[in-house]
């Protein structure tokens, strides 16, 4: 099953609630989140308007989205790969992950994984 990173941006440190999680203090830099592509549409979704239904949605709707990574691996399993800093607890309610969601200062695609 296929899985995506989804790339976003924080202009500015920002206290924002997340649903169900409660708020999260977010600093300046770039957001990495890996998420299920079962289908095109699930990564699509974060490039408009959408219904907040899940974590990512509530961050995705004020960082600025800069893109997104197909990966031909389990979302679960992405995420364990995943050598950034975890956010802990975050879009990962329905699994046992530690995370689903990463961050690093500064743009990088060439040290995102182990």
């Amino acid at each position: 099953m296929a899985s995506y990173i989804l790339i976003l941006y924080n202009h500015h440190g920002q206290r924002i609630e997340v649903g169900k999680l409660g708020f999260f203090d977010f600093e300046p830099g770039y957001y990495y989140y890996v998420g299920s592509a079962e289908r095109i549409s699930r990564v699509r979704r974060h490039f408009g308007k959408k219904t907040k239904k899940w974590h990512i949605d509530y961050i995705s709707e004020v960082f600025e989205v800069i893109g997104a990574i197909l990966v031909n691996l389990e979302e679960c399993e992405l995420a364990k790969k995943v050598k950034l800093l975890p956010i802990k607890g975050f879009g990962c309610s329905d699994c046992d992950c530690y995370s689903h969601l990463f961050y690093s200062k500064n743009l990088t695609i060439e040290n995102l994984f182990t």
